[in-house]
């Protein structure tokens, strides 16, 4: 979690260093934008910020345009769509044609799976436009009506709270948990309990809800060297189920983790260059210690 400094009104011009500001936020599985819910209604700060991160290629709870581009050395521009289009005019192709001539573009194959719009198409075409889910945290409720309150809530990503009274925080912290996509697997060891303490945090924006993504989670050393996994909990057909790589994981999740045997590492085809790349790396390590030493 990062707290980053408040933009303001032209920030995407460069105005308060806004564009390093900005560009932090691209980064991010989520922006939560903390509004002054008792002055929002005349200052309209949502909109404003909005507009901004909008400037600098960042689309808020939007996801990418279902269009499939890609250029070609020749043939010209070859246009399809899979469902009716309201957003390009009355010749969808000739507007297509058209705005791809502006990027000096005239060899392509676009497909569009849905009725996306002109502005849709510009951000394929660019190509670094960000998608990022955002909560709009409307703060100082405890100043406001209830009916203002129940306004503010009724806004669509919108979260309302007071910090100074301590309002509705478990409830944002479960809509920041559902909007990065986050679930908790527990892991444990042959023969003994589940550890519930501390839970592997998958996330699906990152390496997705696999069994692979828990693996690279704990350690990267673990894939060469898996065998299977035993899965008790809701993906489960039933407890235990024994599973590969591919098994998709659901929330609170116990996974136990099996790996080869050194009689099968041995067996492996690869286990002669992870000798040697391990052999390698010690090398390496030996000898940066020693100049350390030296110096």
């Amino acid at each position: 979690m990062l707290d980053l400094p408040g933009i303001i009104e032209g920030a995407a011009s460069g105005k308060g260093r806004g564009r390093e500001v900005i560009a932090v936020a691209r980064s991010a599985d989520l922006i939560l934008m903390v509004l002054d819910g008792a002055r929002e209604v005349n200052n309209q700060h949502r909109n404003i910020l909005t507009a901004e991160l909008e400037m600098m290629g960042i689309r808020l709870n939007r996801n990418p345009p279902d269009i499939y581009f890609k250029k070609k050395a020749t043939g010209g521009i070859k246009f399809n769509a899979t469902c009716p289009l309201s957003q390009l005019g009355d010749h969808p192709q000739e507007t297509v044609t058209r705005i791809l001539g502006g990027y000096r573009i005239h060899n392509a194959e676009v497909l569009f799976r849905e009725d996306a719009s002109v502005d849709d198409l510009i951000d394929v075409v660019e190509g670094n436009r960000k998608y990022v889910r955002c909560l709009y945290v409307y703060n100082k409720i405890d100043t406001l009506s209830i009916e203002e309150v129940d306004q503010l809530a009724r806004l669509p990503d919108a979260v309302v709270i007071s910090v100074h009274m301590d309002l509705n925080l478990d409830y944002l912290l479960q809509r920041m948990w559902d909007y990065m996509g986050l679930i908790r697997i527990y892991t444990k060891r042959r023969g003994q309990a589940p550890d519930l303490g501390v839970p592997i945090v998958l996330s699906k924006a990152r390496h997705g809800y696999t069994i692979e993504a828990a693996c690279l989670s704990i350690s990267r050393e673990f894939l060469p060297i898996f065998n299977f996994a035993l899965v008790w909990g809701k993906s489960a057909r039933f407890n235990p189920q024994r599973v590969g790589l591919a098994h998709v994981l659901q929330d609170e999740d116990v996974l136990q983790i099996v790996l080869k045997t050194l009689v099968q590492q041995k067996r492996s085809k690869d286990y002669r260059q992870r000798v040697d790349a391990a052999f390698a790396q010690l090398h390496k390590d030996r000898k940066r210690l020693r100049k350390i030493k030296n110096w």
